[in-house]
């Protein structure tokens, strides 16, 4: 088995010092290196192979190029699936690396994953209070950005209010609302419930009917029959996913949409143009979100002061049949 390149090796191979060959592969502005010096050193180092020791890097930076993504232990959806390439790919291009970490119950305290890996930087796509911020920063991380915070007036509860809003200007006056019943999504789901019921309160209508909906059709038919039962004409759902449950649950009744029951997701998933009618959804621009955050990132780690909301704002209202 060969033996991984040192930067020993590339000064050698070059014929310069271990010292050059910092300064040439961590691009210092503050040292004058000859153009044919330059060439040799980078010359060697791709020949050879050579890839820098983290630690290495981490000293003569003063700090590692680890950035930490926090997402909830949910399914890898093609939204967030996209998001994270994209991420990844903006980042690389301010020399920065991405490890992508699944929070929940079963996981890892998140400071304890920062330390491990010695990140500069963690981004959470959850909400983070105070003290876990604090631990973060004692963990090591120079930079927390969080995706968005709880209420009405996060980037999530305004996703619930344009969801309500729609359902409402179409002549809605009764609402439900999909809730998910798993523990990972609850605080998403919360944050885009109380956009509905601010936007039901300012129509002056009574708040959403709330009930848990589960991936399973007897369970949506279940939560069909009460919404019907308490005067429901139109349900917001926490996700593409769990509207489209309620869409088999009305099937179970011979019931469709949106005659008997209007519905809308959010996320713009795939099957969502597929089901049966076609699903009406909100979405997000995901590449801009994932280009502003590594902005972010990269700024706040340069010393940059950083005014950064931290949502997925960029939401796009698609209608379908749905509603």
């Amino acid at each position: 088995m060969s033996k991984r390149a040192t930067s020993a090796d590339v000064a050698r191979a070059a014929g310069v010092s271990r010292t050059t060959v910092s300064f040439v592969l961590n691009n210092r502005p503050d040292q004058t290196i000859p153009d044919d010096t330059r060439r040799r050193v980078l010359d060697a180092a791709r020949r050879l192979d050579y890839r820098p020791y983290a630690s290495a890097r981490t000293l003569a930076a003063g700090r590692s190029s680890v950035v930490l993504l926090a997402v909830p232990a949910l399914p890898l959806g093609s939204n967030l699936g996209r998001f994270i390439e994209v991420f990844a790919g903006e980042l690389s291009g301010y020399g920065l690396t991405l490890v992508t970490h699944l929070s929940g119950a079963q996981s890892r305290p998140l400071p304890d994953v920062c330390a491990a890996l010695n990140a500069s930087a963690v981004v959470a796509l959850m909400p983070v209070d105070h003290s876990e911020v604090d631990a973060l920063r004692r963990a090591g991380a120079d930079v927390v950005l969080s995706q968005f915070s709880r209420g009405i007036d996060g980037p999530m509860g305004r996703v619930g209010r344009a969801q309500a809003e729609h359902l409402i200007a179409r002549g809605h006056q009764s609402l439900g609302y999909a809730m998910s019943v798993h523990s990972e999504t609850r605080p998403i789901a919360e944050a885009r419930l109380s956009g509905v019921i601010d936007a039901c309160a300012e129509a002056q209508l009574n708040p959403p009917v709330v009930v848990d909906v589960d991936l399973e059709v007897a369970d949506a038919a279940r939560a069909v029959a009460h919404w019907r039962e308490q005067g429901v004409t139109g349900v917001c759902a926490i996700n593409d996913e769990t509207a489209i449950a309620v869409l088999a649950g009305l099937r179970e009744h011979g019931l469709a949409a949106p005659k008997d029951l209007a519905i809308i997701g959010v996320d713009d998933i795939p099957t969502a143009r597929l089901t049966d009618p076609p699903l009406t959804t909100v979405t997000f621009d995901v590449v801009k979100a994932a280009r502003r955050r590594a902005q972010a990132v990269a700024a706040a780690l340069a010393g940059e002061e950083v005014a950064f909301s931290g949502g997925f704002d960029s939401r796009l209202l698609i209608q379908r049949s749905s509603t």
